[in-house]
């Protein structure tokens, strides 16, 4: 059994990092573990550094839109804090739970080391333009503080958005700062029956090309009433939104007769679009998030049918495909990868077997000169390697 470190402040897992590095002891950095099967395994001697223990709001400024956590403090306690003040994250975090088939508590460190972000990244960006500032520990044990507490464009190395996204390979998050933003007022969505992929794009794109301000906009192939669903989401005033809801039917009529489902409704189907609901665990099935141009995202689909049977859906218009395959002996790499050679794209493996997660690129293999730049940030932030090795790249 793996060797656990669960440090409650800064200055113990700043302390357990330096005597990591004097061990030569590489780290599995995590929060709630509710993402551990993602990415390629740590190798198995690796202690366990969990920042679950480094919990709490360090504080929330509802006025300014504004909060600032430890790392480990479990994203439902923030949706709470956030939900009292009738607030939310703009960027929608998916919990992964229902692809990966558990039932761990994610945490708001985790979230930002992931750049964990759901359908409404559209319209009001990622976890990572969210993110305003960060306090981590890099692999020399050396604390380090970026960002702050208002949004503002300065010169130099944003070390925020570096951080957000790199899976604690350059650091162990400490705290977090996030801006946030107040809930709509009114949320319904509109759904287009019947339609196929291609039509569905097509669809998404006049939507999103639309003065409308759509917030979700994705495609089911076999959703509702056993029908595919083509569905986007309008949000804000009341009356606003009832103005483009009707706006936008008309837009619509050229793609078939569009039903309005009303806000308690359109929040469950919201829900299970950010979670990949659609493709909820199953045993001995593959899941690759693929992110392509949303023009070219059927006719990828299409080719990678031919090799292999899939399930999947669209977000974000068509730009970001859910996909699950047979997990075999490599999860259907040849397929998805060939595929995207010629379709322009990136496709990441979120769901496989471990020893498959071991022998095959989990994310995309990047060309040599960016292997060269990425290791070389990797040497800069953990000159001994000891944190998260390999967890994104097999010799980083």
């Amino acid at each position: 059994m793996a060797a656990f470190l669960q440090p409650r402040d800064e200055r113990e897992l700043s302390a357990a990092i330096v005597e990591a590095g004097r061990a030569n002891t590489s780290l599995l950095v995590e929060g709630g573990a509710s993402k551990s099967s993602i990415g390629r395994p740590v190798s198995d001697g690796a202690t366990i550094l969990s920042t679950r223990a480094l919990g709490g709001l360090v504080f929330y400024e509802p006025a300014e839109l504004v909060f600032r956590a430890r790392a480990g403090t479990r994203i439902a306690d923030i949706v709470d804090a956030l939900d009292q003040c009738n607030q939310m994250l703009p960027f929608e975090p998916m919990d992964y739970g229902q692809v990966l088939g558990n039932e761990r508590n994610a945490t708001i460190g985790g979230i930002a080391a992931t750049n964990t972000s759901g359908p409404r990244r559209i319209a009001s960006g990622a976890c990572r333009d969210a993110l305003i500032g960060i306090r981590m520990v890099n692999g020399l044990g050396e604390s380090i503080a970026s960002g702050g507490r208002v949004m503002k464009n300065v010169t130099g190395l944003d070390l925020v958005k570096l951080v957000c996204g790199a899976w604690g390979t350059l650091g162990a998050i400490s705290e977090v700062t996030f801006r946030v933003v107040p809930k709509p007022e009114c949320s319904l969505s509109l759904i287009l029956h019947g339609l196929s992929d291609a039509e569905a794009v097509t669809a998404l794109a006049d939507a999103l090309g639309s003065p409308f301000s759509v917030s979700g906009a994705a495609h089911i192939p076999n959703g509702l009433r056993s029908q595919s669903a083509t569905i986007v989401r309008l949000e804000g005033f009341a009356s606003s939104v009832r103005y483009r809801a009707a706006a936008l039917t008309g837009l619509w009529k050229a793609h078939g007769a569009a039903d309005i489902v009303g806000q308690n409704e359109s929040e469950k189907i919201w829900r299970s679009m950010r979670d990949a609901t659609y493709l909820r665990a199953v045993e001995n099935e593959a899941v690759w998030k693929l992110s392509v141009a949303p023009s070219k995202a059927p006719a990828l689909v299409a080719e990678i049918q031919r090799a292999a049977m899939v399930r999947h859906f669209y977000d974000w218009g068509g730009g970001l495909v859910w996909l699950a395959i047979e997990a075999n002996d490599n999860a259907g790499k040849d397929a998805v990868r060939a595929a995207l050679r010629r379709a322009g794209g990136q496709a990441t493996l979120v769901k496989a077997p471990r020893d498959v997660r071991e022998h095959i690129a989990v994310h995309e293999p990047l060309p040599a000169a960016m292997h060269r730049l990425v290791a070389g940030i990797k040497a800069a932030f953990d000159p001994r390697g000891i944190l998260n090795p390999g967890r994104m790249y097999a010799s980083i």
